[in-house]
């Protein structure tokens, strides 16, 4: 890999998709250049732990859990936001971790995800036609002349917003917030009334009961109290994408420093494209969605440019099949990659594939829609003998109405009580911890029999 970072205007002349088209070019290039100067957002030597922990989870002994927002809003960047969505994903890490005996790597949708890709670059309303809102980042929501034209100053935005956000999470992780001996404290209110509340405290008071053993035991460990949590985004502004990526001091070799681990779409994963171009020269780990279209081929020259060396825990595929298309598409490119001896993760996406509009004109997903498709995922891996190394969930610490079905069986005419998303519909924290559930189940029998399947010990091992 190249330790050289290509140009801005090397990358133009590449296939520049999905980037907002700004009137004014030299407030552009100042906003870019200030960008340059703010300091890194995450450190190298972090980006290089998450590397080493998804090198696990490529050899099918650890599992993530990826999830968050599906567009962050500068209004979202507050504590009660943050503290929702980071209790969520702990709540059904906890789970996972407890059925699987396995670690999980808590990744958030976070601290960066204020971009969206859009089918569409205008959107027509009552015939007036305006530039699609294409998150915080690039626009306002708003359907105004005024709010839709994009502003470079909005990428400084996006930097004050996701340094605001990684700082609160830093002190919530690290400062006594996802101690396990307070698994009953910190979620009393967060579980109390949920379908799954039973579920959930029984688990805990197991785990209560085995903390307690260990600290009787004289075990004290660091990782009782805190967690690592880390942060990625979709890397699809290029500008800012650029502008936050550094040369290490360390090793001389350039990180994003805008998060921990980034990836690229469906619409941008171009081999010839400008994206692909730049997140292979970097070291941070990387994603790449794939989409039922995909072919083997496709996958395996994805492969072969972004991780030429096969490196263990630098690429991630994310797979978004659909439900209806998960069991046919996704072997043939896991058989592809996995005889071609890449080491890579296995991430199912089963959201992005499963989005309908709904019979009252609300953009939205079904819950078992969401849970076919998690099957066939883990049915796939589990014919193939693979790891199903991790799940990747639009959701939200609220109260939303933003999806249908699950426990509490939200109907589609329930949708207008509580859709509050700027983009795509979001899990509910009843949801969530509903398919931390099915996916512990599943993960945990997974392990069962990796774990049954490995060879036995000898005294010569020893």
């Amino acid at each position: 890999m190249t330790d050289q970072i290509p140009s801005l205007d090397a990358l133009h002349a590449l296939k520049w998709a999905q980037q907002p088209v700004y009137r004014d070019q030299a407030h552009l290039a100042k906003v870019v250049g200030s960008l340059r100067k703010l300091p890194p957002l995450v450190f190298a030597g972090e980006c290089d732990e998450l590397r080493g922990q998804i090198a696990d989870v490529a050899a099918g002994r650890a599992f993530i859990l990826q999830g968050g927002d599906c567009a962050e809003t500068f209004d979202g960047v507050n504590a009660a936001s943050i503290r929702g969505r980071l209790r969520v994903l702990l709540s059904m890490a906890v789970v996972m971790t407890y059925a699987a005996q396995v670690p999980v790597v808590k990744i958030g949708r976070i601290a960066g995800q204020f971009a969206k890709p859009r089918s569409s670059d205008m959107e027509v309303r009552d015939g007036i036609e305006l530039p699609a809102y294409r998150g915080d980042a690039v626009n306002g929501y708003d359907f105004t002349p005024e709010s839709r034209e994009p502003d470079p100053e909005r990428l400084l935005g996006v930097y004050n917003a996701s340094a605001a956000t990684l700082n609160l999470v830093r002190a919530f992780v690290k400062g006594g917030f996802a101690d396990l001996r307070s698994m009953h404290s910190w979620n009393a209110d967060f579980v109390r009334n949920l379908n799954v509340s039973a579920r959930y405290e029984a688990l805990t008071d197991e785990i209560d009961r085995a903390l307690a053993f260990m600290v009787a035991c004289g075990v004290q460990d660091s990782a009782i109290s805190t967690v690592d949590f880390y942060a990625s985004h979709e890397a699809l502004l290029l500008d800012y994408e650029h502008a936050l990526t550094r040369i290490d001091s360390r090793t001389g070799l350039p990180y994003d420093v805008g998060g921990h681990f980034i990836w690229i779409g469906e619409r941008t994963r171009d081999l010839d494209g400008a994206h692909v171009e730049l997140i292979r020269r970097l070291r941070n780990p990387i994603g790449v969605k794939l989409g039922p279209g995909t072919s083997p081929a496709t996958a395996l020259a994805l492969a072969d440019k972004l991780n030429p060396d096969h490196e263990p825990g630098r690429l991630t595929f994310i797979t978004r099949m659909g439900k209806d298309k998960v069991r046919d598409a996704l072997p043939p490119i896991i058989e592809a990659v996995t005889a071609s001896e890449h080491q890579v993760a296995w991430i199912c996406d089963p959201m992005h594939g499963n989005t309908y509009s709904s019979s009252t004109g609300y953009k939205t997903r079904s819950f078992d829609d969401v849970v076919s498709e998690l099957n066939g995922f883990f049915d796939v891996h589990e014919d193939l003998g693979t790891w199903p190394g991790g799940v990747h969930f639009e959701l939200t610490g609220d109260d939303v109405t933003e999806c249908v079905g699950g426990a509490i069986d939200v109907s589609e005419a329930q949708l207008a009580d509580r859709y509050e998303t700027v983009c795509d519909p979001r899990l509910n924290r009843q949801q969530s911890l509903e398919l931390a559930f099915l996916v512990a189940d599943r993960l945990g029998a997974n392990a069962l029999r990796r774990r049954n399947a490995a060879p036995a010990f000898s005294p010569m091992d020893f």
